[in-house]
């Protein structure tokens, strides 16, 4: 008898069955070789040559800092970024570049470092607080503060609520200029339900992990800072990275972040307009974002001021660090 052949629908059904079963396994395998294979407790040093302490927070728990008082004159606290493998590496160069003249402290932010990286919402409101906290208690007098990326957002924020404890804000490549941040109401609220499905997705403590080992990885880590620096990054910046990224709960705050969740697509109107302390933009390029509703933001607002670190990719510190200091130090002086 001869054998009936398949119709193209079946054969189609058939090709995409075989897909999501082939897809499944890989993702299962994964899984596994996440569980057993990679050692998430990878040994972690200090990340800088400075003393380092520790602070309780009563909102945003156990934070870990860095710090060196032998300079003299206003503190200055320094804010890494936030993404999967973000850390106190990335702004090391403002560190050691302002430790011989001012005092100068360095958090690691909830869910990075030695901070505290258990399971809680990693929200806006949790880095605001941990922020604010720490000028309040730890430096205990209005700060001079320089925020890298994401993390401007939350400075901002507290700037805005408690202006008597920031004295001017230095935004290192801020999220939130770009045009695609500028939504209408409807277009937020869709969004949210969005990053909400996909935290959902993302945090199922089966396949959380595993999920953020890809995004961690020596590759992966590598790809993201050579779209950030012009030339070469510091050797040990990949194993730095990876190894803060491989702790006990290192992936929870990310989750946050991979999932959109912790940015806010209004904050040039609902945040940074409302700031009144003196604002520095520090920028150029930058693979994450774009700048194009700057200009208008320092147009309309006497106390900001825009400066173009050039050629730079997001890390004007590392690439241009004459350049950088000098915009700082010039933009400290005429606040005075």
């Amino acid at each position: 008898m001869a054998k009936k052949k398949k119709s193209p629908l079946s054969a189609l059904f058939w090709s995409i069955g075989s897909l999501i079963s082939s897809l499944l396994l890989l993702a299962f395998g994964w899984v596994l070789y996440s569980r057993r294979y990679i050692d998430h407790s990878v040994a972690i040093g200090d990340m800088l040559d400075a003393e380092r302490n520790e602070y309780n927070s009563p909102h945003a728990g156990r934070l870990s800092y860095y710090v060196d008082k032998f300079g003299k004159g206003k503190p200055v606290l320094i804010l890494h970024g936030i993404h999967p493998v973000a850390g106190v590496h990335e702004v090391s160069p403002l560190f050691y570049g302002l430790r011989n003249n001012r005092p100068v402290y360095v958090l690691d932010l909830p869910g990075f470092g030695h901070s505290e990286r258990g399971p809680r919402a990693y929200c806006s409101e949790l880095y605001q607080a941990a922020i604010q906290e720490f000028i309040q208690n730890v430096i205990g007098e209005a700060t001079d503060v320089i925020a890298y990326s994401l993390t401007c957002e939350f400075a901002a924020e507290v700037a805005v609520k408690h202006p008597e404890l920031i004295s001017s804000l230095v935004m290192i490549s801020p999220l939130g200029f770009s045009l695609s941040h500028q939504t209408k109401i409807q277009e937020r609220a869709e969004a949210s339900k969005f990053q909400n499905l996909v935290y959902a997705l993302m945090a199922v403590p089966l396949w959380s992990r595993a999920i953020f080992d890809v995004f961690a990885s020596r590759p992966k880590i590598a790809s993201f800072y050579e779209k950030r620096f012009m030339h070469t990054f510091p050797s040990n910046f990949i194993e730095t990275a990876y190894a803060s990224a491989h702790q006990p709960g290192a992936h929870l705050a990310p989750i946050y972040y991979l999932s959109g969740k912790l940015s806010n697509r209004y904050v040039r109107k609902q945040v940074y307009e409302q700031v009144k302390v003196p604002v520095l933009v520090l920028f150029d390029q930058d693979p994450g974002t774009n700048f194009e509703m700057l200009s208008l933001t320092v147009r309309e607002k006497s106390n900001w001021k825009a400066v173009r670190i050039r050629p730079s990719r997001g890390l004007p510190h590392f690439d241009r660090p004459g350049e950088t200091f000098f915009a700082m130090d010039d933009f400290w002086k005429s606040v005075k």
